[in-house]
């Protein structure tokens, strides 16, 4: 079948019809949202390094006061990430790391503070990140593959000999990383992570090149975070003989560990601590909804942040001589902005106020959180899947049904702000629910594990449920369902339209993976054994046989419904032979497929232009065969 093929700046589109004026008119305002993401404070002022996007990509802006001007300092056609400044006085400047085309081979730069000019410090080939200041802010560290572009390794170099660094780490498996250094620089906190459930964390002496290993050879998941004011202990979140992720300490001469936050039964996730070491700021996923904690850290007593609105709360750093905390606030009714919390007054004030297209987010639609019975059982009790549902403006007829399905497959839905649901909700007057199926994270270990290797199908079977569930739905239509997700995601996608074909009206797959065995002799090699121990070693012919049995190739004679395909060029995780070869197939197989391929992306669109483009093709897409 012949296929109709244009090109759009470094868009390919193929089947994709012209979009109407008036869907692209309509579309500016969701299009023109953005958010603010703290990166630092400014050395010897009370300002702030963020990152916004006022052109194609996300750059780094200055902000000098509350609600100030962001004053543009980076203005790359590639977006950038980090920001980190340097705390030696002799170094007026930060790093910061930036890919080309989404190809993620992060590479590290130095941004001057004075001059304004940008230096490359890494070889240019590697894929780096990680950046982590000594205390005296003469050296950093940094995660590098550039001994054989596979191995994840730790290397230290010096601020004035960039191009010196040497390497601390032998080759173990997994991704090593730098949690932080110890206040007298004689010691380094590092993580090995080996996967989802299992990740190590050492103590590297600097002088004797001593690695120690602080958890024991049983399989759990430990994470060193930063030490205390005189580096005789180690905070760290472990779920050693626990079922989440908890805040520990570790005393580095007794070598014993002491949880602190038994009593929160949710996994603890960023901590960051103050200058003097006397206070600790760390948070929760409580159920996809983020709370803050302050820890006194010569009691280690903590007590709940009050006044913080229901959302997300990420980038917490302290002032580095003032009791000030920076924290970014984002919910489904309002994008990421920066604001700062003052720990003595409790109060809080914000920096950043992002724009949103001039529209009412207060008219966006927040989520209920539900549980719905799955397939197998927990004792004598069903099982039940945690979604939350986003629901229009209550109408006298049922309504479309969008299922979106987060990638990782070990990641977690959580409410964020998503210009792209207000539309479908707002605008389509569409359902939304997002499931947090088994494999999810946020919900203990147990969980997390259950679609592991030849468990995988069982989380297809959760979308199966959550079908069920909707045809008890009376204001929902069950015969007007889209399965729509990324990554992993995206083979849920996949998956479910070939497992429930009758069942689904149409599908929109992200970057996703058509086939584990392909996928996985085709990811970039320095992810590979990572993804096997999540799904399965290829190399094996049992498990071979088992990963091309469920495979969405191997049964696309049972899709019969419409598919979206989008897909970056340089993806490194997902290659894009991956969307290739399943719409292919489906033409092959006389289906119904769009596709849409970005020369200058990776796993997922970052720059604005491609990402208007291919919201504008979603919406396009669900109105022709979701909607009608």
């Amino acid at each position: 079948m012949a296929q109709e093929r244009r090109e759009i700046g470094n868009l390919v589109l193929e089947d994709i019809p012209d979009i109407p004026v008036q869907l692209s008119e309509r579309l500016i305002q969701y299009n023109n949202t953005r958010a603010a993401n703290f990166s630092d404070w400014l050395p010897g002022e009370d300002g702030i390094l963020v990152t916004t996007r006022f052109g194609n990509t996300e750059q780094f802006h200055i902000v000098r006061e509350p609600m100030g001007i962001r004053e543009q300092i980076t203005f790359f056609d590639e977006p950038v990430s980090g920001g980190t400044f340097c705390p030696n006085d002799k170094h007026s400047g930060f790093l910061f790391t930036k890919d080309q085309g989404g190809n993620e081979f992060r590479q590290i730069y130095w941004f001057d503070y004075v001059t304004g000019k940008t230096t490359m410090l890494s070889d240019g080939e590697s894929v780096n990140f990680g950046v982590a200041w000594s205390s005296k802010g003469n050296q950093f560290a940094f995660t590098s593959t550039r001994r054989n572009q596979k191995d994840f390794e730790i290397y230290i170099t010096q601020i004035d000999k960039p191009t010196e660094a040497r390497r601390i780490t032998e080759a173990g498996g997994g991704y090593w990383s730098v949690a932080s250094w110890s206040p007298d620089d004689t010691k380094l906190a590092i993580n090995q992570y080996l996967s989802s459930t299992h990740c190590n964390t050492y103590i590297y002496d600097i002088k004797t090149a001593e690695l120690s290993r602080i958890n024991d050879e049983s399989e759990s998941f430990n994470r060193s975070t930063l030490w205390n004011a005189d580096g005789s202990h180690l905070y760290l979140i472990s779920d050693k003989s626990q079922e989440f992720k908890k805040l520990a300490i570790y005393d580095v001469k007794k070598k014993k560990t002491k949880f602190i936050t038994a009593t929160i039964n949710w996994d603890i996730g960023e901590l960051t601590n103050n200058k003097t070491g006397t206070q600790i700021a760390f948070t929760a996923n409580e159920g996809g909804y983020t709370q803050v904690y302050l820890l006194d850290a010569r009691t280690n007593k903590y007590t709940k942040v009050p006044g913080l609105p229901i959302g997300q709360v990420y980038s917490l750093k302290f002032h580095p001589e003032k009791p000030l905390l920076s924290l970014v606030l984002n919910s489904s009714k309002g994008s990421g902005d920066v604001y700062v919390f003052n720990t003595q007054d409790q109060s809080l004030t914000r920096w950043t106020k992002s724009e949103v297209g001039g529209l009412n987010t207060d008219q966006f639609v927040a989520p209920e959180l539900i549980h719905y019975e799955t397939f197998d059982k927990i004792g004598h009790k069903k099982r039940t899947i945690p979604a939350f549902v986003f629901k229009p403006e209550k109408t006298d007829q049922a309504v479309p049904v969008i299922i979106t399905i987060h990638g990782g497959p070990e990641s977690q839905y959580i409410p964020y702000f998503n210009s792209l649901i207000a539309y479908w909700t707002n605008e389509l007057g569409v359902a939304v629910i997002a499931p947090n199926v088994r494999g999810s994270s946020g919900y203990g270990k147990t969980y997390l594990k259950l679609d592991n290797g030849y468990n995988r199908e069982n989380s297809v079977r959760d979308i199966e449920k959550l079908l069920d569930w909707i045809e008890t739905q009376p204001d929902l239509d069950s015969k007007r369902v889209a399965v729509y997700g990324g990554s992993y995601g995206g083979y849920m996608v996949l998956s479910s339209m070939f497992n429930y074909n009758d069942r689904i009206k149409c599908g929109i797959d992200i970057v996703g993976i058509s086939n584990f065995v392909t996928f996985l002799e085709n990811t970039e090699e320095y992810r590979r054994d990572m993804r096997r121990v999540e799904y399965g070693d290829e190399r094996d012919p049992k498990m071979r046989n088992f990963l091309n049995s469920i495979s969405p190739t191997t049964h696309v004679e049972k899709i019969k419904k419409p598919l979206l395909v989008i897909q970056g060029a340089n993806d490194p995780r997902v290659p894009a032979s991956e969307s290739e070869q399943m719409v292919q197939k489906i033409r092959n197989n006389g289906g119904v497929v769009w596709y849409m391929l970005a020369k200058d992306e990776g796993h997922g669109f970052r720059k604005k232009a491609n990402r208007s483009k291919m919201t504008e093709a979603i919406i396009l897409f669900l109105e022709e065969f979701l909607i009608k």
